[in-house]
C-alpha cells in the first residue's frame, strides 16, 4: 500500500499491526491477535475520519494515487472481446489513448480511454496519460467508426491534461482537441463518460462531452490543475490548496453545478483500497447510463447532448 501524505498516521497504525502479526508468525508462542485486532479497529476508525470530509486538495491527491485502477484495468475487467484499434491513420499511434471494439454485458460498444501507466516504464510509454494530437485524432476515428456501425461509445477519462510539448503544438494540438470535442457533439449514438481519476482541462473535455457524464467520488475535473492555477493567480505553485478550493473541481461541487450527472461511490479509503469494488461500481454506472439512453433516436441524442452543454453556466440566470 502506498500512503498519501495525509495518511501517514494511518500508515503507522497499520504498520504496527503488520509488525505484530509478522512477529507472531516467526514466534508461534506469541499471542498478539487481540492487540493487532485493536490496532485494526483503530485504523478503520481513523480511515473513516480521514475520508469523511476530504478537502479539494486531498481529493486531488487521491485522484492521482498511483494504485487507483486505470483505464486498462477497467477495460480488462468490465469488457469482453476487446479488440484494440491503433493509430490515427495520419501520423502515429498515441499510447496515451487506448480504445477499440468490445462488449459490455454482451452489448457491442466502442470503448476509448486515457491510460497513465502503472510503473516507470509504462508511464513513460503512455506519456503519463497526456495525449498528443494523434491521440485525439485516434479517438475521432474510433468515434466515427462507432457512429457508422451504430455502436454506443464509452469513454474513460484520466489525464492531467493534453501534452503541451513543442512537437504536439506543431502538429496541431489545440485543433485536434477542438475536433475531438466537436465529434463528441456530432455522433448520433449514445455517448457516456466516466472520470475515473483526473479530468484535466481540454484534454478531458475532448473525451467527456457526453450524453451522460459520471465521476468517481474522489476524482477531480477542472479547467486547469491546482498547481497551474496557483502559478497563474498567485505566482506561487505552493498555493495549490487555495486554488483547489477555488476551482470547484470535486465531484460533489460539479454535481451541484450541473456539470456531471452522477457520482459513483468509492470504497472507504478510495478506489485504490478495493480496486475490484470500484471497478464493479463503474461498470454498473456505465450500464445504467446506457440504459437511460436506450430508445432515443440519433436526432434526440445529438440535440440532448448539445442542449446539455450549451445550458451549462446558465443556472439561476434570468431568462
Amino acid at each position: 500500500m502506498n500512503y498519501l501524505e495525509f495518511e501517514k498516521p494511518l500508515a503507522e497504525i497499520e504498520g504496527k499491526a503488520e509488525e505484530l502479526r509478522a512477529l507472531a508468525a516467526a514466534n508461534k508462542e506469541m499471542d498478539v491477535e487481540q492487540e493487532a485486532a485493536g490496532l485494526d479497529r483503530k485504523a478503520a476508525d481513523l480511515l473513516r475520519d480521514l475520508y469523511q470530509n476530504l478537502s479539494p486538495w486531498r481529493k486531488c491527491q487521491v485522484a492521482r494515487h498511483a494504485d487507483r485502477p486505470h483505464c486498462k484495468d477497467y477495460i480488462e475487467a468490465l469488457f469482453t472481446e476487446y479488440t484494440p484499434l491503433a493509430g490515427d491513420r495520419n501520423f502515429a499511434d498515441d499510447h496515451a489513448v487506448m480504445g477499440g471494439l468490445a462488449r459490455l454485458d454482451d452489448r457491442p460498444v466502442m470503448v476509448i480511454g486515457q491510460e497513465k501507466g502503472f510503473d516507470t516504464k509504462t508511464r513513460i510509454e503512455r506519456n503519463f496519460g497526456m495525449a498528443r494530437p494523434e491521440g485525439y485524432r485516434k479517438a475521432i476515428r474510433l468515434m466515427d467508426m462507432a457512429d457508422r456501425f451504430n455502436l454506443p461509445v464509452v469513454t474513460l477519462v484520466d489525464t492531467p491534461g493534453a501534452y503541451p510539448g513543442k512537437g504536439a503544438e506543431e502538429r496541431g494540438q489545440s485543433e485536434a482537441i477542438a475536433r475531438s470535442t466537436q465529434k463528441c457533439l456530432e455522433i448520433g449514438v449514445p455517448l457516456v463518460s466516466v472520470v475515473i481519476g483526473e479530468g484535466g482541462s481540454g484534454g478531458a473535455v475532448a473525451f467527456a462531452t457526453a450524453n451522460r457524464l459520471a465521476m468517481l467520488e474522489h476524482s477531480v475535473y477542472s479547467v486547469i490543475s491546482p498547481e497551474g492555477c496557483a502559478s497563474i493567480l498567485w505566482k506561487d505553485a505552493e498555493k495549490m490548496r487555495e486554488a483547489a478550493e477555488a476551482l470547484r473541481l470535486t465531484a460533489q461541487d460539479l454535481k451541484k453545478l450541473g456539470v456531471i450527472d452522477r457520482i459513483i461511490p468509492e470504497p472507504l479509503g478510495g478506489a485504490q483500497r478495493d480496486r475490484d469494488a470500484a471497478i464493479t461500481s463503474v461498470g454498473r454506472a456505465i450500464s445504467d447510463m446506457l440504459k437511460e439512453l436506450d430508445g432515443k433516436d440519433r436526432k434526440a441524442l445529438i440535440t440532448d447532448r448539445r442542449k446539455k452543454f450549451l445550458g451549462m453556466g446558465t443556472k439561476g440566470l434570468a431568462a
